[in-house]
């Protein structure tokens, strides 16, 4: 994965060395003058600083779930060592998307003061604090306590992601959005397959065995320490389009530019709804699966294995559809495809849970790509790093607070009804609407034209 960025950015070197340089050489041939305050490409902008930033996207993004799936495929143990209801389980795994909505808001706040880069390494601490913490804090409330420790980290992550995307790559906003919607869909995956192997070799103790995942956070903490104190490269300005000509007006920086009203944009609520709805089925997804096919008499192993395969399809398809998807003027065409995949995953998760396991998993897998074509739209339904900024606060927290009831529902239907027959008729149900708002988020429009009228 990295090889193939390597040589992205060799040819990137080729033609137009780094972004800061390329606004440098078409100033000198065009007569604009530089922007006040912009560093010389020489100091604020090497090949060096863009790998190393590649290299922080990556692993920021490889830790954006294991937080997530580990649980996921050790909830049945620590449901029994804590002594957990199946509704205080389905509360617990709400905790995700109630924990982004109320963090993520924050996150465009925190950057103008303190740099996208600084965030986002601030949420990597985090999240290793808190994976070492909840195993070992003792009752449900501090469990509860760590792991919402955890997800502020991830949260903030979440929606500083497109924007870093968007502002230091803008002409890759696909094959970036690709890039680091694979390495999540790789670490989601990775946690949920190997959680269950670690722990019967660290002793069958379901503490250690989630403990164990605060060491990749703790190493991509690493490669945002210079972004840290280098506080000139996270306010440069680039542009979202190609270098002006003469006469044209050069963008300004995000913390100049008056802040949309989002509220007023159409396409803003679809693509905040449509997140919400992705969300709860990839929450439910991550949170009871491995649970589904375990009652469904699947051993512990082969559930988690299972929950691998639906989160290892993200792999190739996240690299893929967010650059299919900036190729295609409307997106809706994909929405539909997924969401018919999910739809036939659940209806052969109810009929026949064990005998097409693996099929079902591979239609939720490729469901649940629903995710990075989000990503993808946040960035292409604004025109300006600002405004990207804005609208991924807005569609995450928005769209994170439509998905905590779904979690949460699903433990409550699955205690009191005994079986998985209505929470799988309520996820089937979910898709319908996902589809019809996808479409309607998908359309070339930006929340820029829309929040002026």
């Amino acid at each position: 994965m990295m090889g193939l960025m390597a040589s992205d950015e060799t040819r990137t070197e080729t033609r137009t060395e780094t972004p800061t340089e390329a606004r440098a050489q078409a100033r000198a041939g065009s007569g604009v003058p530089e922007v006040p305050g912009e560093v010389p490409a020489t100091r604020a902008w090497t090949t060096w600083t863009t790998r190393l930033l590649v290299l922080g996207i990556v692993l920021a993004a490889v830790n954006l779930r294991p937080a997530i799936t580990s649980l996921g495929a050790l909830l049945e143990e620590v449901r029994d060592g804590l002594g957990m209801s199946g509704s205080i389980a389905g509360l617990l795994t709400s905790v995700p998307p109630l924990c982004f909505a109320v963090f993520g808001v924050t996150a465009p706040r925190l950057a103008r003061r303190f740099g996208p880069g600084a965030v986002v390494c601030a949420g990597m601490v985090a999240i290793t604090a808190g994976l070492l913490i909840r195993p070992y804090a003792g009752g449900t409330g501090g469990f509860l306590a760590a792991t919402a420790l955890a997800l502020m980290g991830i949260a903030v992550s979440n929606v500083l992601m497109p924007v870093i995307v968007k502002r230091y790559f803008p002409d890759r906003v696909g094959s970036m959005t690709g890039l680091y919607s694979m390495a999540l869909a790789f670490g989601t995956s990775v946690a949920a397959a190997a959680t269950v192997p670690l722990t019967d070799a660290l002793g069958g103790h379901w503490q250690p065995g989630l403990a164990v995942w605060a060491v990749l956070p703790a190493l991509a903490v690493l490669p945002w320490i210079p972004f840290v104190r280098n506080r000139q490269a996270p306010t440069a300005t680039v542009p979202s389009t190609p270098p002006p000509g003469p006469g044209s007006q050069v963008e300004k920086p995000a913390e100049q530019q008056p802040p949309l009203r989002i509220t007023r944009s159409r396409t803003a609520w679809a693509l905040a709804v449509f997140f919400g709805l992705q969300a709860t089925a990839a929450y439910i997804t991550m949170g009871w699966m491995a649970q589904i096919f375990r009652d469904s008499g699947v051993s512990a192993g082969t559930a988690g294995l299972l929950l691998a395969v639906i989160m290892v399809m993200g792999v190739p398809l996240a690299f893929v559809i967010p650059r299919v998807a900036t190729r295609l003027p409307h997106q809706g065409p994909i929405v539909v495809v997924l969401g018919v995949c999910g739809l036939a995953g659940y209806a052969g998760l109810y009929f026949a849970p064990v005998g097409g396991a693996w099929a079902w998993a591979l239609l939720l897998g490729v469901s649940n790509c629903a995710f990075p074509l989000a990503l993808t739209m946040v960035g292409m339904r604004a025109r300006t790093g600002a405004g990207v900024a804005q609208l991924s606060a807005f569609a995450q927290s928005t769209g994170y607070l439509i998905s905590i009831p779904g979690p949460l529902l699903v433990g409550v239907l699955y205690q009191h009804s005994g079986g998985w027959g209505l929470p799988i008729a309520l996820m089937s149900a979910l898709m319908v609407p996902q589809i019809v708002v996808g479409v309607l988020a998908g359309r070339n429009r930006t929340v820029e034209d829309e929040a002026a009228r």
